[in-house]
């Protein structure tokens, strides 16, 4: 009807300001996360651009350090090693010698078993108790014939008031 009198009546409703700035909001939004993607990509690809720059100077230092292995290595000769080897456990053989010459004791035999001596040692032992005490072992006991206690140098004797005793 509206066909005839002039006007047909809009289906979609006319577009408003908060529609419009949804519009711009999802626009803008969608151009945020297109760039952090590519800022991303771009990062990456720095990233794996500064690791293969590592990797190349890595394989670099170490085809430069095999060179220089090899160039020492070719200076070495085991054989010269193991002679030396040889002779140090030669001489190191002669030393353990020279100190077990040293070590022998003229006054002990060599067929002394360990047994024999353990059980002379408790012999004593039980002889010691026996006989009671040494002479030996009041070492820092005064003897009985000193009257006054020995004065240390430097130091000023104690005096003793005579005390008259009458009998």
């Amino acid at each position: 009807m509206n066909r005839i009198f002039g006007s047909s009546a809009s289906k979609k409703p006319k577009p408003n300001l908060q529609d419009a700035i949804a519009s711009k909001k999802r626009f803008y939004e969608n151009q945020i996360k297109q760039l952090t993607q590519q800022t991303f990509n771009m990062e990456s690809t720095a990233m794996t651009t500064n690791n293969l720059k590592n990797t190349m100077a890595t394989v670099d230092a170490m085809q430069t350090a095999n060179k220089e292995m090899r160039k020492q290595y070719k200076k070495i000769d085991i054989d010269q090693i193991e002679n030396m080897q040889y002779d140090m456990e030669d001489l190191i053989e002669q030393a353990n010698e020279i100190q077990e010459t040293l070590g022998r004791s003229y006054a002990v035999p060599d067929e002394i078993d360990e047994a024999d001596l353990e059980a002379e040692l408790d012999a004593l032992a039980l002889e010691e108790e026996d006989e009671g005490t040494s002479y030996l072992a009041d070492l820092n006991k005064v003897p009985d014939f000193i009257d006054e206690a020995p004065v240390e140098v430097g130091e000023q004797p104690a005096r003793q008031e005579a005390i008259k005793t009458t009998a």
